[in-house]
This record gives C-alpha cells, sequence and structure tokens, in this order.
C-alpha cells in the first residue's frame, strides 16, 4: 500500500472561518477519478480534505494504451499519467492497493480493507467496471485470461512465449486491441466474434469489412459468427470448442465480450442500483453525501463504456462540488481510434434507417470509406474509415441537431486555398 503525504495548500471561506474542511473520499482511481480530482484541484484548490483510494497497486494510467504496452509499443511509464508528487502537490493523499469493501451510511465511513476506516462527509465512486467471463465450461482454466488493467497485460504476456497459439474471444474494441498487440509480440492470433461484423456497435458492414482486412493484414486470423461453445484441457486450456464442433488449438485465451459496471459496493451499501449506480444530472446517487461517475455510473437509465463520457461526468461533478452551477445531460456517443494502424471514426446511428438517406464514399483499394446519415436535412450518423479529418465537424452537427450546410465539405473535406499568384 503506498500513501503520498498530505498538504494542505489552497484555501476557502470553510478553511479561513477556522472551520474543518470537508472530507472527501474518492474510491477508485482510473482515468474518471484522476480528471474529477485534477478538474476539483483546479476549480476549489483547499476547499476539500481529499483522500483517494485505488485497489491496483499503481497511481491512474492510461488504459487506451494497454494493447501498445502488451505489444512492447511503450513502457508502463508511458502509461502514467501522473506521479506521486502530483497528489502531494494538491493535497491528495492516495492509497494503492487497497479495495474499499464496505460503506457504512449511517456513520459515514469507507472500509478499506478487513480493518481500515476512512470517514467522509461526501464520498464519490468511480469504481469503474468488471470484465465478463463467459458463462461456458472450462472458462476456469489456467491460461484463460481478461483484458482490462496493467495485471491482465503482465499475464497475458508470461503466457505469450514463443510459438504459442492465442485465441481472443470477442470483436469489440477491447478485443481487436489484445488481437494486435498479440499479433505485435509474434503470436499465432485469432479472433472470434459471434456477431457478424466486427465492432458491430461502431461500424457498418462496409467499415467493419475494412477493419477486418487491416486486422488479417497485421496477421491476425478473424472467425465471424463464431459461437464459442466450451474449452478444454488438462489442467490448462489446450483447445477452444465452436458451437458448430469445429475445435481451434489453444494454448492462450483472452476474454474480450465486454464489461458490466461494478455495483456490488453501492448495492451493499442501499444505493440505488440499476445495471449502474444510479445517479442524476449532477452525478448525485440515492443518498445526497454519495456520488458515482465513469463506468460504474447509471445515468438516464445510459451506461456509457467510453472515456469521453467519464471525463464529462468528471467535469459535471467537479463544478457541482466547487458549488458551481453544472449538470450533465447524457453524451452523443462516438468513437475515434486507430485499428491496426487503419483509422476510424463514427458518431451518431450507425445503420441506415428507413427514415434515412445514406450518402457514401467507397474506395476500397485506398482503404478510404465515408458515409453520412442524414434525415430531414440534418445529420444522425457518421461513419469514416482512413480518413477521420472531418470528425469534428461531424460530432458538431450531430449533437446540435444543426442543419447541413455544405455537404460536400463533410464529404469531401474542405478545399485547401491554392496560393496567390506571385
Amino acid at each position: 500500500m503506498a500513501t503520498s503525504p498530505k498538504d494542505t495548500r489552497g484555501h476557502d471561506a470553510r478553511a479561513e472561518s477556522g472551520l474543518p474542511r470537508e472530507r472527501l473520499v474518492v474510491v477508485g482511481n482510473g482515468m474518471a477519478s484522476l480528471r474529477f480530482l485534477e478538474r476539483l484541484t483546479e476549480i476549489a484548490p483547499g476547499r476539500y480534505d481529499i483522500t483517494c483510494i485505488g485497489a491496483e497497486p499503481t497511481v491512474a494510467y492510461n488504459r487506451v494504451l494497454l494493447s501498445w504496452l502488451l505489444g512492447g509499443e511503450v513502457d508502463e511509464a508511458a502509461c502514467a499519467f501522473r506521479g506521486l508528487d502530483w497528489y502531494a502537490d494538491h493535497g491528495i493523499c492516495l492509497i494503492t492497493g487497497a479495495p474499499a469493501t464496505q460503506i457504512d451510511r449511517e456513520n459515514g465511513y469507507v472500509r478499506v480493507g478487513e480493518t481500515h476506516v476512512l470517514p467522509f462527509d461526501r464520498l464519490v465512486l468511480a469504481v469503474g467496471s468488471l470484465p465478463i467471463r463467459l458463462p461456458k465450461p472450462g472458462m476456469d482454466l489456467p491460461g484463460v485470461i481478461t483484458f482490462r488493467d496493467l495485471a491482465d497485460v503482465a499475464a497475458i504476456r508470461k503466457a505469450a512465449v514463443q510459438h504459442a497459439r492465442a485465441i481472443v474471444i470477442g470483436g469489440g474494441l477491447l478485443g481487436l486491441e489484445a488481437a494486435v498487440g498479440l499479433a505485435r509480440l509474434g503470436v499465432e492470433t485469432t479472433l472470434l466474434h459471434v456477431m457478424d461484423r466486427l465492432m458491430e456497435r461502431q461500424l457498418d458492414h462496409h467499415a467493419a469489412a475494412l477493419v477486418k482486412r487491416a486486422m488479417e493484414a497485421r496477421g491476425v486470423r478473424v472467425i465471424l459468427k463464431a459461437d464459442t461453445a466450451r474449452l478444454e484441457g488438462d489442467g490448462r486450456v489446450e483447445r477452444l470448442v465452436l458451437a458448430d464442433g469445429t475445435a481451434l488449438p489453444a494454448d492462450l485465451v483472452v476474454m474480450s465480450v465486454g464489461v458490466r459496471p461494478s455495483v456490488a459496493l453501492a448495492q451493499d451499501a442501499g444505493l440505488a442500483v440499476g445495471r449502474g449506480i444510479t445517479v442524476d444530472d449532477r452525478m448525485t446517487t440515492s443518498d445526497p453525501r454519495i456520488f458515482a461517475l465513469g463506468e460504474c455510473a447509471e445515468h438516464r437509465g445510459q451506461i456509457y463504456g467510453l472515456v469521453e463520457p467519464a471525463y464529462e461526468h468528471a467535469e459535471t461533478l467537479a463544478r457541482h462540488l466547487a458549488g458551481e452551477p453544472a449538470e450533465y445531460r447524457g453524451t452523443a456517443l462516438s468513437t475515434s481510434l486507430k485499428v491496426s494502424g487503419l483509422p476510424v471514426f463514427s458518431a451518431g446511428i450507425v445503420d441506415t434507417p428507413d427514415d434515412a438517406e445514406a450518402i457514401v464514399l467507397s474506395d476500397p483499394g485506398a482503404g478510404l470509406y465515408r458515409k453520412l446519415l442524414v434525415r430531414d436535412g440534418k445529420l444522425i450518423g457518421a461513419v469514416f474509415v482512413g480518413d477521420i479529418a472531418e470528425q469534428g465537424a461531424c460530432k458538431g452537427l450531430i449533437r446540435s441537431g444543426d442543419p447541413i450546410e455544405n455537404m460536400d465539405d463533410l464529404m469531401f473535406g474542405r478545399p485547401v486555398p491554392e496560393p496567390l499568384a506571385a
């Protein structure tokens, strides 16, 4: 367990009046938690006596880079956001390697581990999500690993020895990243996805086909409509059997079929819980002293598993706890990433509804694809592969609902002015 010392820099009216500062405990030290702490200490330095506890033994790090770390393209230092000195300089007591085990709302404290107790006046839950394991036989065999955190990366790299045969289950973003990371290590890698296209929530069939081709160019074998029936092995995973009876040899199986919000701590404390921890527009739970943000939070029936909404949660809550007016109204989802070096962007609706028009530009040879979905002159969705330069303009139009002024600019990009003649 590592801690950073407290610092009482900053001031507020409560401290100047001689009253003790409110005790703010933050459970979770991931990307959403850190962004919240950054914004709160920027807006209201010294207002709270802050303690942050995280179950992992490290400071917050960039999960987006996990596949790069897996493939050896970056090291752990490159994944870190802030060192211990940042927490100390901002008056935050950081406790790592310390899972919260109980919230006592009546007495106002959080139990850490078996014995340690942290009293709070306000409590923030940023406890993230847990990886899902398919409820199929053999999923508990050694050699079956999830892909979610630094410990998972270390376990996968240890198992991915030379000439190992790896299978990744799950064709969403994390599954693709895991497969690419393994391929970078030189491991024979097969990606299985139960749906008929990769990243079906973010991509239509044409875009997904381009991504599949990019994955295969990296040496990843992709099998779609692949329903896993069971895993088999004598003391360790040795093969994966599909529902159609096909048996695939495997020394390593990486499970990446999604996540579910971590709600057990909140549920045991009697907080309102749906699929996630229920919050209002100020990220407040059913207890006015307790807040939730990031992947564990459910807002207006919606759960987000992306970084952008989590950062918007953090901004809203930081302003609210600083005493400023702030409300979270939801996030218009978009995805912008590189899959095997191929830029991909999507926002809004992906598949064309009956009452909308699809405007498409496709050049499979160049790996270029653009689709705009338009209803009543307004942009309701966009999918780009290969060239995503206009993603900002598309996101803005989808969120605002403003009419499209120039369709050609969105489809082909704004023309570059010719230089003036000498």
